[in-house]
């Protein structure tokens, strides 16, 4: 059945940005992001062997459904410009970095290493400042933890580059594996949080 369009105002989920907040504040969304993140971290352990370009591909997508995630999320957090900001520039640095790693996919391991490096070091700041800087966010401990490990991770990969693909697949592998389970935890959480009976 549709919706004459005089009548679609009328919904009050009609406004784009109110279905952002609605769909970005979900803990299943929340999840989507976590498994999004989980599942191609499995995906690269449990075949180290596989080429850079297989390598390339799946980073490069991941980043891509990030950046989605992430822009949809980032409306969720109230009405903190700064914190929206922040949200929204982590997106469009992932989805920047995700075109970057499928439009060139025989790229060297030293160049896969730097943008995804440079996306987890700055994502993760930009995350750490968002738990700061607003107060209204659900878990914000736990939103901190994960800038933080997004941090580490980016620096541990600019910092200690790699000369092999094997060693560069285990170590992108790990590092989004140990994301994606602290994602879970934050999923769940804001599941409990939401359950909970106000007052």
């Amino acid at each position: 059945m549709t919706v004459p369009f005089d009548a679609a105002p009328k919904h009050p989920q009609s406004d784009p940005e109110d279905v952002l907040r609605q769909v970005g504040g979900s803990w299943r969304w929340a999840l989507g992001f976590a498994l999004a993140t989980l599942i191609p971290g499995i995906l690269i352990l449990v075949w180290p062997d596989e080429t850079l370009h297989i390598l390339a591909v799946i980073i490069g997508l991941q980043l891509l459904v990030a950046g989605v995630f992430r822009f949809v999320t980032a409306f969720s957090h109230g009405n903190d410009g700064s914190s929206r900001l922040a949200g929204v520039l982590v997106a469009v640095l992932a989805l920047l970095a995700g075109v970057l790693v499928l439009r060139h996919p025989m790229q060297t391991i030293g160049a896969l290493s730097l943008i995804l490096g440079m996306f987890w070091l700055v994502s993760g700041v930009l995350t750490a400042y968002t738990a700061i800087a607003d107060h209204t966010l659900v878990h914000r401990g736990l939103f901190f933890g994960l800038g933080a490990l997004a941090t580490v991770a980016g620096i541990v990969v600019l910092c200690f580059p790699v000369d092999s693909a094997v060693a560069l697949t285990r170590l992108l592998g790990l590092w989004l594996v140990l994301l994606g389970v602290f994602e879970v935890v934050m999923a769940f959480a804001l599941r409990s949080a939401t359950r909970r009976p106000a007052g």
